[in-house]
């Protein structure tokens, strides 16, 4: 039930070098055609180790084709580098504020770092949520 009491905001932490800048920046242009999310485990999906070629421009145009995505356009974005400087503020700020790996969550200041169950999430906010 949506109750617009909880929002989820997203931040990029491309701390692993320039393929992970990329990869990320790509994420914000799949976002453009509202495929962010399809995209963003698509990337997940694809690892295969840091700065060996797997985020490469061409295979980031590659998955977009492959999840039917307008590749002329998403070509462009990737190759104008739009969303590359957001993606940097959002890794410097997530590093200004203790952050050093992912997934990590912040809920009303408070941290949850690491890969959690929903059950912890759902104390958390049932906790902030309480009268």
């Amino acid at each position: 039930m949506a109750t617009g009491q909880v929002r989820l905001g997203y931040w990029h932490m491309a701390f692993l070098g320039q393929e992970s800048i990329w990869a990320a920046a790509a994420s914000e242009c799949a976002n453009e055609q509202d495929a962010f999310w399809e995209y963003h485990d698509k990337l997940f999906d694809s690892q295969n180790g840091e700065n060996q070629g797997a985020f490469a421009k061409a295979n980031l145009k590659q998955f977009a084709a492959e999840l039917n995505l307008d590749v002329a356009a998403f070509s462009e974005c990737v190759d104008s580098a739009r969303y590359e400087a957001q993606v940097q503020a959002d890794t410097e700020a997530a590093g200004q504020i203790g952050w050093s790996s992912t997934p990590s969550f912040i809920i009303n200041g408070q941290a949850l770092v690491g890969a959690q169950d929903f059950s912890a999430f759902q104390g958390v906010i049932d906790g902030l949520l309480q009268p």
